[in-house]
């Protein structure tokens, strides 16, 4: 913050200024008042899927014109109200003034992270697989509680979300998941999540109570959207017909109603079995596969432009970036953006913002 008040409205009206030119206002109220007339209509809920998706957008759209509005409307109020305080040199007024500016600073900074989302695939949504790693029954555990992770944060933002598959393991938790989180810019945001998360605690199901050290993997990847052209050959299928499991291997279901899906060129296998039906679950992994053969794209084309630049790499998979230690003390820790904090129970309840805003920062650095 600087010393003088006025300078830093003027650093917030620039940088909020410039999100405005991004997130383009016009062209969304447009978008808005176009939603609200396909949500008018008397057989919306006919095809729930498509109505679901559609009331999912509108929320989406009015959340982020509104966020946007009401900054601006904050703005121009501590602007007066710092000039009032000015004039009338009033003591209080102006501390008032300065803690608005403050929380403004914090909100706009949230803001314009968005505008730092400038890759081809960035607005899209995402579709995120969670997969337990090394640490046998803890590895599972922690695998479920990212997943509830997730969630809980994408409900605070109220985005999207939903659960394609759950393999779930034997004693505890499960042995991976897939799931999408449906808003705009959702991949953009939540890129830096990609790749494998540390966990050490005292492990729940050790008798003895030992330390147990666990890993988890997340991968991200953006949504196949019609544009895309990302075909796939029938006869580079296999299918294979089962059914759906749920906690400790029990059958939820009495038909054979889950589908694994197998892409014979590339190895790739996908399941999906949370649908009600085998033509619902076929066409939902169908979905998923078609988001991994355009990530497959994706990397292969940014594997050759980081060989062409000579640029940094991203981070390995292979290796934690994030640690989450419960015990002997408490934090959470990034080692790529040096972001940490010791409320690690509020980070497991979703509050996870600071980890992905620096994650966009850092991967918007200029190359070392």
């Amino acid at each position: 913050m600087a010393a003088d008040p006025t300078e830093d409205l003027k650093r917030l009206d620039a940088t909020l200024r410039s999100v405005e030119e991004f997130v383009d206002l016009p062209a969304r109220r447009v978008e808005l008042e176009k939603l609200r007339e396909q949500a008018s209509v008397p057989d919306l809920w006919n095809d729930p899927d498509a109505a679901k998706d559609l009331t999912s957008r509108l929320s989406s759209v009015e959340s982020e014109i509104d966020r946007v509005e009401s900054l601006r409307r904050r703005l121009d109020d501590v602007t007066v109200l710092l000039d009032l305080a000015g004039s009338e040199d009033d003591a209080d007024a102006l501390a008032e003034a300065t803690g608005e500016i403050t929380a403004l600073d914090k909100a706009i900074g949230e803001l314009e992270v968005r505008t730092l989302m400038s890759g081809e695939y960035d607005a899209r949504e995402a579709l995120v697989v969670i997969s337990a790693g090394a640490g046998g029954v803890d590895a599972a555990d922690w695998a479920r509680m990212l997943l509830e992770m997730y969630q809980r944060w994408a409900q605070r933002h109220g985005y999207g979300f939903e659960v394609y598959d759950t393999a779930w393991a034997e004693e505890a938790g499960i042995k991976s998941a897939t799931f999408t989180v449906k808003a705009p810019y959702a991949f953009g945001t939540l890129r830096g999540e990609h790749g494998v998360h540390r966990l050490v605690r005292i492990s729940p199901f050790d008798n003895q109570s030992r330390r147990q050290t666990s890993f988890a993997g997340v991968e991200v990847t953006p949504v196949v959207e019609a544009s895309d052209d990302v075909e796939i050959d029938e006869k580079d299928l296999r299918v294979d017909i089962f059914r759906s499991s749920g906690p400790g291997g029990q059958g939820v279901n009495t038909t054979d109603s889950a589908v694994r899906l197998t892409h014979l060129p590339t190895g790739i296998v996908v399941t999906c079995q949370n649908e009600r039906s085998q033509l619902q679950n076929k066409a939902s992994a169908m979905a998923v596969l078609q988001a991994k053969l355009l990530e497959r794209r994706r990397q292969e084309d940014e594997a050759k432009m980081t060989e062409i630049k000579g640029g940094r790499q991203d981070v390995n998979f292979g290796s934690a970036f994030r640690h989450y230690v419960l015990h002997p003390y408490q934090l959470v820790k990034d080692d790529r953006t040096h972001v940490e904090t010791g409320n690690i129970n509020a980070v497991l309840d979703g509050e996870i913002d600071p980890f992905i805003e620096a994650g966009v920062r850092w991967r918007n650095t200029p190359d070392e």
